[in-house]
């Protein structure tokens, strides 16, 4: 089961990314439940998400280069907080 994710975490990923990348999309889901008792699980119910994100700063930048300004938007989460992030990263007009 995943759930769209309104927790502390989940919020502050969806605040980091909006002052980063000023998506014309995004959708932070919380995937915790499908990894509960598994490694990097810390009892929290916010350890794995997945975002899909929409950016016209992804315009032109490979799929590398999108993931790591999500990456870099993220750092401080990814270090101390969330331990899998999956991400979608597509530029406005391209597809889901």
């Amino acid at each position: 089961m995943t759930d769209a994710s309104t927790g502390p975490i989940a919020a502050e990923i969806t605040a980091r990314l909006t002052a980063a990348l000023a998506p014309s999309h995004l959708e932070v889901i919380n995937e915790s439940a499908l990894h509960r008792g598994h490694a990097g699980d810390d009892g929290s119910g916010e350890s794995h998400f997945r975002v899909l994100v929409e950016s016209p700063a992804f315009a032109g930048r490979s799929r590398v280069e999108r993931q790591r300004l999500v990456n870099r938007a993220l750092a401080a989460l990814l270090a101390d907080h969330v331990h899998a992030l999956a991400i979608r990263a597509t530029a406005p007009g391209e597809p889901a």
